[in-house]
């Protein structure tokens, strides 16, 4: 059984291969650029394998032999779809961390031809969003009448590269929220409230999270905001992005703003990422008003997506994969994110119904 990382040379992939060979996998490692692959698979001995994703036939060759694909190179929303199809093709499972939420509904509407290829598609391996639709799946356990899911994450570290230029492709583009179970588009910042992490109530906005996508197929509850901690000032900004989103969007804009990007570090340092945390809240709301409250607290972002990603792909290797479209938690249940050393969870008492 052979794992593959495709995007092995990029931050988060190689934090994912470090984690992978602690865990005694000997990953093939793949990508586009044939120096930086040869060189960090030469590093540790393991087999290097070249390939752009534009070509269907080469993507084929790709995974010959392969029985699981860990996608790490983004952004998804251009990257996932080739490698998706050449998975299915060559009925191979496939994982990813993507926390795109269109990625995702793209994926899950392909959930008959991966159970007619009898392989698992599993989009968002890491922190996003393994914890929070954990946390989302617990919160339906708690309350299964509930029909209003809210989900908050306060991430306390850096952010890669990567996961900038994701940032910077969605500036100036509606807002999501799920009502009646239907995706809706709303503007940026459309919804705030004050959420207590643990540490203390935080001004919190709603955010295109991956969850919007996953807790509705983990969970069914049609209504579904996701939030995230924020300071005034970026608030502010959000705000002001409703008026000028088409400048935003502008080719010029886009390609400033990544410029910016690719000239900033790769991403948080080992000492930062030692230091950082990820705080998550969720709330579910049953019609009459009954509430529960839960949270998560565990290890920085990009320490826990490495963690969760090859946990995952050890568990599908392992012969542990559902076929078709599958959510973390539908997977492997709403527990799975407490095998994570460093994750603790805590039912917030509420008191009376509001």
């Amino acid at each position: 059984m052979a794992l593959l990382i495709y995007g092995a040379t990029g931050y988060t992939g190689r934090l994912i291969v470090a984690r992978a060979l602690e865990a005694g996998l000997r990953p093939i490692l793949a990508g586009r650029d044939a120096t930086a692959v040869h060189t960090l698979a030469s590093s540790h001995a393991l087999e290097a394998r070249i390939a752009a994703l534009d070509d269907p036939s080469v993507l084929d060759a790709l995974l010959r032999g392969v029985s699981v694909v860990l996608h790490c190179a983004g952004p998804f929303s251009r990257t996932a779809e080739p490698m998706v199809s050449a998975c299915l093709r060559q009925r191979v499972h496939y994982l990813d961390i993507t926390g795109e939420l269109q990625v995702f509904e793209a994926i899950a509407a392909r959930h008959a031809e991966a159970e007619r290829a009898g392989v698992l598609l599993m989009p968002g391996t890491g922190f996003d969003v393994v914890p929070s639709d954990c946390l989302a799946a617990h919160l339906h356990r708690r309350l299964p009448r509930a029909t209003s899911l809210a989900l908050g994450f306060r991430a306390l570290g850096g952010v890669s590269r990567g996961t900038a230029l994701t940032m910077v492709e969605n500036m100036g583009r509606p807002a999501w929220i799920r009502r009646g179970g239907r995706l809706t588009p709303v503007p940026p910042a459309y919804d705030t409230r004050t959420i207590d992490f643990g540490d203390g109530p935080v001004l919190a906005v709603t955010i295109p999270w991956g969850d919007v996508s996953t807790a509705y197929h983990s969970t069914g509850i049609p209504d579904v905001r996701v939030y995230m901690s924020v300071h005034p000032k970026q608030l502010a900004m959000l705000r002001r992005s409703r008026y000028i989103g088409w400048l935003l969007r502008t080719g010029f804009v886009q390609r400033r703003l990544a410029a910016k990007v690719r000239a900033a570090p790769a991403g948080p340092n080992d000492r930062a990422r030692a230091k950082g945390v990820s705080l998550l809240w969720g709330e579910a709301t049953a019609p009459d008003g009954e509430r529960v409250v839960s949270r998560l607290r565990g290890p920085e972002g990009y320490t826990l997506t490495a963690d969760t990603a090859v946990r995952i792909a050890q568990r599908v290797l392992a012969g542990d994969a559902p076929r078709g479209f599958h959510t973390p938690s539908r997977a492997f249940g709403a527990d799975f994110i407490l095998e994570v050393p460093g994750v603790v969870r805590e039912d917030v008492p509420t008191g009376a119904p509001r």
